[in-house]
């Protein structure tokens, strides 16, 4: 009997049988939530990109422009499918913070260190050093998440605010707060609700369009002739922050909010009133982003002088923009349960940054407000990055008026709900649990988090202090077994590490006065870990050669022998060959 035509089929034949038969249906589910919390992601962009163009101190198209160039090259490059990246804010107060730079070589020198930062981090990707991120300790992270979503949370009250008759920021009171905080309330409670009926589309993005027609109701029927909309819209923010900024350049105000002139002229006041008063041109529309370099006066010298002029800024920028992407990275694997390639990751953010920069862009990194909003909406693949920046850049061009109608309450009941997914509650329950130096470590990346602002800082410093409190635990951790042998020699068996920390607990388990001429020192239950501990042993060797005393190094590790031959004459240790003492028999490492 013939067998069956399939049985005959080699295991590639049979391999695209299955995808073809299967790919569509499994990934239509896929490519639809891709799509739509792409959608959902551009809209929840906006204003974030807006927001952070202002504190680095360019135009708010700079920003939109930078949100649409590093989130489509990192979804397309980067090594976290899922993951959105934009302008964010720590990348802005760096480039805020270079105000120094740009005053006394102009703004175009901006743009060659984003572009530099790119290349660092390409180079760091190359070289595979993105798997330092393993280093970061578990309550680092915890500190950094929940610092980070109080942060975000903070953030959100600027939204609450609006322009007072004197030009400064003042929270919204009466009706406009009230339906505020009625809208804000409504948002996070479609995000609660909706998932429970339906899952067919995003939540956030239900929220955000119910909640949108809401807002344009209630402006309608609220409207008053010479004045603004009751509920603040994303055009409101932006013309209130153009105005802000427009007001403190007058009244001499620095960024910390602090008046550098005592008293108010007359003029000023006049022109504050007109500020206020005059209508905005500022507006999301704009066309095609161009190279920034082909206008001429836009070039800058290409030497080793404006080298060395962007390297410290570029620096900076790169490690800012590599320490919150990689940690992003890390929080997206744990959600999804599964595993991002952090150096791919690098040079994606670094292609992304160069490319940036040849557009006069700001520079950008991951943003994990926008990831969490993405991965809650059910985007897992490269698509809804891409399709987040499309949309992105879509708005710019073509749907600016309606972008701009859309209410700042939809947008914070979304971060809220973000706010609240990414704080680590559990974190609160195991104060008891997990050991002291976890728990004061893990508060303070936490509150350096949202005191400074600065998450980059924050984690190295935590990580640094993590060493430290891990070093200080160990290092009373060594000791030894003492023992004589038939032969009449003392014998230290050691157990526990020997390196810089422990070195003066392995000093003070000897005594070398009274010990008797012979002496073994055996390593199968230690290791030798730096210089410092060789040069312990080296010390110990010569007060017992100044003793007129013998001492025998046994079973030392294969790595702590290649330490010994790399160090050469800085140590003068000779390890024993007597076979009484078993040296020849090493452990395996």
């Amino acid at each position: 009997m013939a067998k069956p035509l399939c049985e005959f089929r080699d295991p590639t034949t049979k391999f695209l049988q299955y995808f073809m038969l299967h790919f569509f249906r499994q990934r239509t589910g896929s490519f639809k939530s891709d799509i739509l919390s792409g959608l959902t992601v551009a809209l929840a962009l906006v204003p974030e990109a807006i927001a952070f163009a202002f504190v680095a101190g360019v135009s708010p198209l700079v920003g939109l422009y930078s949100a649409f160039f590093i989130g489509l090259l990192t979804a397309i490059f980067g090594g976290r499918p899922g993951m959105i990246s934009g302008a964010t804010g720590a990348m802005a107060v760096v480039i805020g913070g270079a105000a120094s730079l740009v005053a006394i070589y102009g703004v175009e020198y901006l743009f060659p260190t984003v572009i530099l930062c790119g290349i660092l981090q390409i180079l760091i990707g190359v070289c595979r050093l993105g798997k330092l991120i393993r280093m970061v300790p578990h309550s680092v992270m915890l500190g950094f998440v929940n610092g980070l979503a109080i942060v975000i949370g903070l953030a959100q009250l600027g939204s609450f605010k609006t322009l007072s008759a004197e030009g400064s920021l003042v929270f919204l009171q009466g009706a406009s707060l009230f339906w505020m905080l009625g809208l804000v309330g409504l948002t996070m409670a479609i995000i609660w609700l909706l998932p429970k009926f339906t899952q067919a589309v995003p939540a956030s993005l239900v929220a955000i369009l119910a909640v949108s027609l809401i807002s344009v109701g209630v402006n309608q029927a609220s409207k008053v002739e010479g004045q603004g909309n009751m509920l603040a819209t994303v055009g409101d923010m932006l013309a209130t922050n153009s105005k802000h900024e427009q007001i403190k350049q007058i009244q001499g105000v620095d960024d910390h909010g602090h008046a550098l002139v005592d008293d108010t002229s007359a003029q000023q006041q006049a022109e504050i009133k007109e500020i206020i008063e005059s209508p905005t041109n500022a507006g999301i529309a704009g066309g095609l982003p161009v190279l920034y370099f082909l206008n001429p006066e836009n070039q800058v010298p290409l030497n080793m002088e404006t080298f060395w002029i962007i390297l410290p800024f570029a620096v900076v920028l790169c490690g800012v923009g590599l320490i919150e992407s990689l940690m992003t990275l890390t929080l997206i694997d744990e959600i999804t349960e599964t595993q991002g390639q952090g150096n791919r990751e690098c040079v994606g953010q670094g292609v992304a940054n160069v490319v940036c920069g040849l557009f006069g862009g700001m520079g950008g990194c991951a943003m994990i407000g926008q990831s969490l909003i993405n991965v809650n909406s059910g985007g897992r693949g490269r698509l809804s990055g891409i399709t987040a920046a499309a949309c992105l850049l879509m708005f710019v061009l073509f749907l600016a008026p309606w972008i701009e109608q859309i209410p700042m309450a939809a947008l914070v009941g979304v971060m809220f709900m973000v706010v609240i997914g990414t704080f680590e509650w559990a974190s609160l329950k195991m104060f008891r649990r997990m050991p002291l130096a976890d728990t004061l470590v893990m508060i303070f990346v936490a509150g350096y988090t949202v005191l400074m602002h600065d998450l980059a800082s924050a984690v190295i410093l935590g990580v640094v202090i993590s060493a430290l409190a891990f070093s200080w635990k160990h290092s009373t951790h060594i000791g030894a077994d003492v023992k004589h042998n038939e032969f009449g020699s003392k014998i230290y068996q050691l157990h526990g590490p020997l390196y810089f920390a422990s070195v003066s607990t392995f000093k003070d388990l000897f005594e070398v006065s009274e010990d008797p001429d012979d002496v073994v020192i055996d390593f199968y239950f230690t290791r030798v870990y730096d210089q410092s501990g060789l040069e312990a042993i080296n010390v110990l060797a010569e007060k017992y050669h100044a003793g007129g005393k013998r001492l025998h190094l046994t079973h030392l590790s294969p790595e702590c022998r290649s330490m010994l031959r790399r160090a050469g004459d800085l140590v003068e240790i000779s390890v024993s060959e007597d076979p009484q003492y078993h040296v020849g028999t090493e452990r395996l490492a």
